[in-house]
């Protein structure tokens, strides 16, 4: 990045000493022809005899200068402002894409990770069920692990899949009426059993949306993958489902570190990710919730970040509510 700063600037100061060197050349050339103008006056009018029309021929022949002047000037800084907005424009998608290569290079470095962790997990899991003579409550348990290691598993799929999709324009809504609380109490209870005493629920009312269920439970699940990634194993995750105006909102209040506002700005960009690269200790492939935010968006409805007082975040999904 820093040599090609450097050839950058060097080209452009090359640029410049060029249209510079253009510019003093042409003008050089211009007095040529203004002296040369003046001396062919001189012998075909005598200043002294006719004062009047050798001023009048004078004064045509310093405007033809003057207009040279304007021309080469002009000509020349149109051409540099041109160059220096190609430059400019060369200059930001090179960076662009620089860091986008960074952030897909992070991505899959995170989705190698996060695909060959459930998976090497479930083979340590087989394997000792394979190998031990266990008790069916301990063979019960290590399933169960079994069972959340591969929702975690399919869930970075669908990610992947509907991110895909989404990008290409090939994913089509499959719009139907869903009654949002039933939604919510479903995945409450999914992951109440995968995570006892982490969640709990608040509700209002059965409340509709149109919506696509597929899409709208993948949301969820992002924010409370989400959340749980960075609440502590001994804090709780709350659920809320209400009505304000006319819109359906579900709440997700977790009590992690909390994000700060530099950081609200970012965390719905693509592959981005909380916090410093090498020092990260969550996992995450910084997918989730740009997808949110980007489903959200084709649900005709929105995702935001809040502060959830006196530490954690609260994330908002809201949409327009349907009548049954």
């Amino acid at each position: 990045m820093r040599f090609f700063s450097f050839i950058h600037v060097l080209l452009l100061a090359y640029i410049i000493a060029a249209l510079s060197f253009w510019w003093m050349s042409l003008e050089k050339q211009s007095r040529i022809i203004y002296n040369n103008e003046i001396a062919a006056l001189t012998e075909h009018i005598n200043a002294e005899t006719f004062p009047l029309k050798y001023e009048e021929a004078k004064q045509q022949i310093d405007l033809r200068k003057q207009n040279r002047s304007n021309q080469y000037l002009g000509e020349g800084l149109t051409f540099l402002l041109v160059i220096l907005i190609g430059s400019s424009i060369v200059y930001t998608t090179y960076r662009l894409s620089s860091k986008l290569s960074r952030q897909q290079n992070n991505f899959m470095l995170s989705v190698t990770h996060e695909l060959k962790s459930p998976i090497a997990a479930m083979k340590l899991t087989l394997q000792t069920l394979q190998r031990h003579q266990l008790e069916e409550e301990k063979q019960q348990q290590l399933l169960g692990k079994c069972v959340i290691e591969a929702d975690r598993l399919n869930e970075l799929c669908n990610n992947i899949l509907i991110a895909s999709q989404m990008e290409g324009g090939q994913y089509a809504n499959e719009w139907q009426k869903v009654v949002i609380s039933d939604m919510v109490q479903s995945s409450f209870e999914a992951y109440n059993t995968r995570y006892p005493n982490r969640f709990v629920l608040e509700q209002q009312g059965k409340l509709m949306a149109e919506t696509d269920k597929m899409l709208l439970q993948l949301v969820i699940n992002n924010v409370l993958e989400n959340a749980l990634k960075y609440t502590p194993s001994d804090s709780i995750i709350e659920l809320y489902v209400g009505q304000e105006n006319d819109k359906v909102v579900i709440a997700i209040k977790d009590a992690g570190q909390g994000i700060s506002d530099e950081e609200k700005k970012k965390i719905f960009n693509q592959f981005y990710r909380i916090g410093d690269e090498n020092t990260r200790k969550t996992k995450g492939t910084g997918l989730g919730l740009y997808l949110s935010k980007k489903i959200m968006k084709s649900l005709k409805g929105s995702i935001v970040v809040k502060d959830n007082l006196p530490q954690g975040s609260i994330f908002e999904i809201s949409l327009p509510i349907a009548r049954a």
